[in-house]
Formats: C-alpha cells, structure tokens, sequence
C-alpha cells in the first residue's frame, strides 16, 4: 500500500510500444516485468502495451511462449515508445532445417513439411538404439521383423523400412543390406536432431526415398561439449555405455571421438516357449568426425563411424557351438559395418559444396542351418549448388552418382551356364541430376518446382518430378504437395523373413522397380493464449503404387515375390499438437490414421482387395514433461498406442489373424547435480505388454524333424517365426547417470 501511495502521487508518463519477433509480426500476450518494483502488464493480441510509471530507471524482463526471455533496461523521464524484438524458443516452429530443399531453411518458411526431433526429446527414455527411439514419432513405428534374433526397419505412414531413407548428416549411407542395422549404435551423445519428411523425396535424394526421408544429424564439432559420458543399465541386465570428447579445440583440423557400447548376455524366457524373449547382442560403435579450420571461413566437414555386432537368439540352451548345428536352434549374426561421410565447400563465390559417402557392410549369418553370407558396398557422390536469383527465385541445381555392389552366397546373385552356379554379383550405377527451384510470389506465397532424371545402368531412364505450394496467411500455413518416386529392390537384404529358412524363396524373374506418386496437403496452425501457445500440424496423404513387390504368404512352406498384377495404395491422415505453458510443462500430441492397401487381379480378372500386413489402422503418440525447476528434477512420461494389424498366418492357423491393440508406455524421472551430472531411473514397458506366447509356431520343433508326425501335427504345421509385430521384452526398469562437461 505504501508503494502504491508513493507512486500514486509522482509525476507518471506513459511507457508504450509493441512487440515484435525478428521477422517483424507482432507477438502477442508478451509479459513485461520490472525486477525491482514488480510492476508490469500484459501486451494485448497484436503486441501493443501500454504502462503508467513514475521517472525512473527499470529493468523489464519480457517473457512469452515459445520466445526466448529478454531483459530491457528503459531510462524513463517522459512519455516513451518503444519496439521491442524478441527471438523465438529454439525448439517451435523456426527451426532451421535442410533436409526438404538441401538448402538452410526455417521450418516455418519451407514448403515441404518437416518434422524435427530433438536429441532430449528422443533420448526421453533409454533404449538401446536410434530404431527403437523412434517409436515416439508419430506415424514413425519401429518394426521387429524376427521373432528369434530380433533385427527391425522403420514404418513411415505405414510402409515398409525399404522404402524409407535414411542419411547422416545429408548423405544417405544407409540402405538395402544395412537397412535393418543402419540406425543401431549412433551414439547418443552425437545426436543433434532428427528431420523427418514424410512422402517421397526422390527428386532431391534418389531411389529409395518412397516413404519419406529420416536425416540423422550429428553435433557441429564447434558447439559440441567438451567431454560427455552416459552409463545406464535395465532390470534385464542390459548395459549401455556412450561417451564423447572434443580434442583439437581451435586448431587447424578438430574434433570430436565418440564411442557407443551396448551388451545383453542374460538370456530370459518368460513366455515358456523356450526361446529367447530378447536377442542377446554385443555391440560396439565408434564414431569421429573432423572439422578443417580454413581461412575463407568455408566448411570442410568429415566423418568416419565402424560397427560391430554379434547377436544371437534361439533356443534358450543354444551356444555358439551349436552355430549351423540341427541339435539346438539358434540364429547367429555377425555384422561389420563401415562408413565414410564428408561435406567441402569449394573456394569459390558461390556456394558450390561437394559431398560423398562410402559404407561397407559384412553380414554373416546362421538361421538354423540356413547360412547366409553377404556383402554390400555403396559410393555416393554428389555436387550441389545454391544459387539465389534476383529477389525471387533460389536454385538448387546438383549433380549426384550412385554405385551399388551386392554380394551373397544365395542364388540371387549368380546364374548357371552349361549346368555350372557361377557367382555373378548384382552391381548398378546410378548417374543422375536435379535442378529445384523455390520460387517466392508474394510475402506469404512460394512455389517450389523440382525435377530429376537418372540413369539406372539395368533399368533405364527414371524421371522424378516434385510440385510443393505454401501460403502462409498470418497464422496459419498451408502447403499442398506431389511428389513421385522409384525404388530399386533387392529381395534378400530387405525381407528378413526370406532369411530365416523357414520358407522357401520364390522370386519371380524381372522384377521392375516400384514406382510411386504422392499427393499430400499440410496445414499448421499456431494459437496464442495468455498462458499457453499451441501448434498444430495436420495432414492429408495419398500415395498410388505401381509394379509394387508384395511377398505372398499363403503358402505355408513359401514366400513367393512379384510384382503387383494391379496397384497398391497408402492413404491416411495425420495431427500433431505442440503445447508450451507458461508453467514448465509441454506436451506432445500426436494421432495418425491410415489404410494401406492392394488391389490384386484375380484369375476372373476381379480386382480383389487385401490389407497390408504389419500395418496399423491408427497410431497414437504422446510426451509429456514437467520440469521441477527449484530442485533440478524432472519427469517425462512417453507412451504410443497401436491399433490391430493383419498377420501373416497359415491353413488352419489356430492363432488370431490380427493382432490385438496395444500400448507401451514409459516413465523417467531425472535429477540434476552440480558440476554437469544428471541421474535418472524409470520403467520402459509401464503395462507389460508382450505378443502372444506362442508367436512363434511349433517353437519346440525348429528343424522341422516331426512336422510329418500325424499325432503330433495333424495340421501338418512347420516351424514359423514370422508372425511378430513387436517385442517381447516386458515391463523394464532401468537407471544411469549422466556426466557433460563443457
């Protein structure tokens, strides 16, 4: 009261303004707060603000969702007006992304939609790998495609793994053989962030990007901690372990050395079917990266990363000494990976940069007594240029070169002449250019247009065109999109359950590359309020298939490969919402619907209709977190829903024929220390959900030794692990601290 008094009687002058955001739109509901007196107000819908004070000096600080704080010192002895500009919260809305237009770009202003996830989102609860990460993206679902030795690939809306790419910092290095191991043992303490386009992205990235585009992205040695180190373990006796240290700071060459180390060697076998319930693995993955210091300030960025994995699954009594043995079942996997990345832009005036990745992928494995031994080699290379011309037009021109080199010991890769198998690798090259160009016609108005031509050296000519339109009204954007795509396929390295000699492979001869053509509409929309700020993101999407490779699973003992005599369709829709409080609480929101689907000609010539399998009709995601600032803890709870998906059964199958709905749901709890540590435990798996015990068909004859015993199988049944859909490690507790210091 006194101070109100005090005031009360001064001479007061009128402190006003608005408030804007870097690009010069007002900001509204912005809180301006003296830190000495208290005083403050609110600024209205279209950031105007207006306070009564007495002469003075003031200290404000202006605060609003989704913006970064501001302090403003104002010398006040008359009636003022100010504007004052504040720079939006790394996190919503203006991340700079590249992954749509290989251009830097403020996902706002792109006319491709891109999703961007950060490395603390993904790391909110503990998992052994970026594949499992992923289960928190909405319309991105991790699938297992073994039952026994547990390797997986990523859904995007519904599709296949094959037809999504994934890069590394831009370069796509994973792919065909690697496509199940690609994403497993990047270390966490590299993440940056995750870019996800959904919808083909072939015109800038080629064969493969049918789905959409996974861009993994590592930490600029410049803004990387000097040391860091993560140590956790589970319930089930899993250790991970991932460091990383910067060496070099300030020299000529830098950078950063990271190591990611996972192993589980406690087998379990709580569904009684004696075979493993989670695949024992021992892996290690060491990743470094150089940044050149040169003197025109360009980039010059390299980095190399090597893998080794050992896992097996099987019977709970197996060993390495029954390794291609028909005593006891097992399924053994040696895995060797190699990869080269690098980025340097050319001491020229234009911005010309010129990248190129190498992998290397040794795959040895037994699956029973199915041996399957394989190689895979893929170059990439790539000159792209960005060009801006006038006020309206900004070029993307490139050039890129493809080579692939397959090898195995299966009858893919050879052919008989007079009567002899004569090993003959498949190796393609792929030439290929594009030229994009994202042309501005109004403020709020741009359209891109892309087209890209290669040269397959078996299949020929491919064209690739892209059409992308955004209007950006004030809060709202809306994009519609088309995009087409192509996919090369190689049976062997994508279909795991053609490996696991449980079936017989059938490949029908010439089989064409898929083809696809996406529509898609997008629409954002942010909604400000006193105490939250709100982004919503919805979308539309169509995509028709063309020579589409389905595996046909009716016969019990085959799977049998050809192109689709009639088409194939995903269709869908998908929302997520972003809410930011005032308070320290977010939340994530996301839902996806979809229907994916064939039309197949029939002997009558009837387009007949059949479900994909392994696919969701609907999807749900959350994350919610609250930060307990006064005492450095924090909670994180993560969850995702399934709905029932078709499986692959066989003639007379007792087991259902789709899978029931299902829910994994997650709880973290950290706490902050001094000097740079952080401890944390939780449950992955609150619900314990795990797929029926008896997944895995005749478990208990997987040599198929009495699959011909009427008593014991009238239905004359053969072992099948194929039918799978998710994992069955249960409820989970785990716990680990983590150290970084910078």
């Amino acid at each position: 009261m006194l101070l109100f008094l005090n005031f009360s009687y001064s001479q007061q002058f009128k402190f006003s303004g608005v408030i804007l955001d870097e690009k010069g739109n007002s900001v509204p509901y912005v809180n301006l707060v003296d830190s000495i007196s208290l005083l403050g107000t609110s600024a209205d819908y279209d950031g105007n603000f207006e306070l009564l004070l007495v002469k003075g000096s003031y200290d404000f600080k202006l605060s609003s969702v989704g913006f970064a704080d501001e302090f403003i010192n104002v010398e006040l002895n008359s009636d003022t007006n100010f504007i004052f500009k504040l720079k939006r919260a790394e996190g919503f809305l203006e991340e700079v992304v590249i992954s749509g237009t290989l251009s830097e770009i403020s996902k706002r202003e792109s006319p491709i939609p891109i999703e961007v996830y950060s490395a603390n989102y993904l790391n909110k609860v503990p998992v052994p790998g970026l594949l499992e990460a992923t289960q928190n993206i909405n319309g991105v679902r991790p699938q297992l495609n073994c039952a026994v030795c547990n390797t997986g690939d990523i859904h995007i809306n519904g599709m296949e793994g094959p037809y999504t790419m994934v890069t590394i910092d831009g370069m796509p290095i994973v792919g065909g053989l690697s496509s199940v191991y690609g994403l497993q043992g990047i270390p966490n303490s590299l993440l940056q962030r995750v870019e996800v386009v959904k919808g083909p992205a072939s015109t800038l990235y080629g064969s493969e990007a049918v789905a959409g585009l996974i861009n993994v992205l590592t930490k600029d040695v410049e803004c990387a901690p000097k040391f860091s180190l993560n140590i956790s373990s589970t319930s089930w006796r899993e250790i991970q372990t991932d460091f990383m240290f910067k060496y070099a700071e300030n020299k000529k060459v830098s950078g950063i050395f990271a190591a990611d180390y996972h192993n589980y060697s406690n087998p379990i076998d709580n569904n009684g079917d004696n075979f493993t319930d989670l695949t024992l693995k021992d892996r290690i993955s060491i990743f470094n990266k150089w940044s050149v210091n040169r003197k025109d300030k360009k980039k010059s960025i390299f980095s190399a990363r090597y893998l080794y994995e050992d896992r097996w699954g099987g019977e709970m009594q197996w060993n390495n000494s029954f390794r291609a043995g028909d005593s006891i079942y097992g399924e053994s996997i040696f895995t060797n990976r190699a990869e080269l990345i690098g980025k340097h832009e050319l001491p020229i005036k234009e911005n010309i940069v010129l990248g190129g990745s190498f992998s290397y992928h040794g795959h040895d494995s037994r699956y029973g007594l199915v041996k399957y031994v394989a190689n895979q080699q893929i170059a990439f290379g790539q000159l792209v240029w960005n060009k801006k011309l006038g006020k309206s037009h900004n070029l993307v021109n490139g050039l890129a070169v493809r080579y692939s080199f397959y090898d195995d010991n299966t009858p893919v890769t050879s052919v008989l002449e007079n009567g002899t198998q004569i090993n003959e690798p498949n190796k393609w090259l792929l030439p290929g250019l594009f030229c994009q160009d994202n042309v501005t016609l109004s403020k709020k108005m741009n359209i891109l247009l892309g087209s890209r031509l290669d040269y397959h050296s078996i299949h020929g000519l491919i064209i690739s065109p892209r059409l992308n339109w955004k209007w950006s009204p004030s809060s709202y954007v809306f994009r519609v999109g088309y995009g087409n795509g192509f996919r090369v396929v190689n049976v062997f390295s994508e279909d795991h359950a053609a490996l696991t000699g449980a079936r017989d492979v059938i490949v029908s001869e010439g089989l064409n590359p898929e083809k696809s053509n996406n529509l898609n509409l997008n629409i954002e929309k942010t909604i400000f309020t006193p105490w939250t700020k709100i982004s919503l993101d919805a979308s539309l999407f169509y995509t028709y298939f063309s020579n589409k490779i389905i595996p046909n699973y009716s016969n019990d003992s085959q799977i049998r490969y050809s192109n689709l005599n009639g088409y194939g369709v995903s269709r869908g829709v998908s929302l997520n919402a972003k809410f930011i409080f005032n308070i320290p609480l977010s939340i994530n929101l996301g839902t996806t619907l979809l229907d994916v689907y064939s039309m197949q000609l029939n002997e009558e010539a009837t387009l007949i209709k059949e479900k994909q399998l392994f696919t969701e009709p609907y999807s749900c995601t959350w994350s919610c977190s609250y930060d307990f600032k006064r005492v450095g803890m924090t909670i994180d709870y993560t969850g995702n829903l399934y709905g029932p998906m078709h499986l692959p059964i066989v003639e007379n199958d007792f087991r259902l024929p789709q899978s029931s709905p299902f829910s994994i749901m997650n709880i973290k709890i950290a706490k902050d220390f001094d000097k740079g540590f952080n401890v944390y435990a939780g449950i992955r798996n609150l619900l314990n959900f795990t797929p029926p015990a008896n997944s895995i068909l005749r478990a208990h004859d997987p040599f198929d030794k009495y699959v011909d015993d009427e008593l014991d199988n009238p239905n004359n049944y053969s072992f099948d692990p194929s039918y799978i859909y998710t994992s069955f490690q249960g409820i989970t507790f785990f716990g680990g601290i983590k150290y970084v210091f910078n």
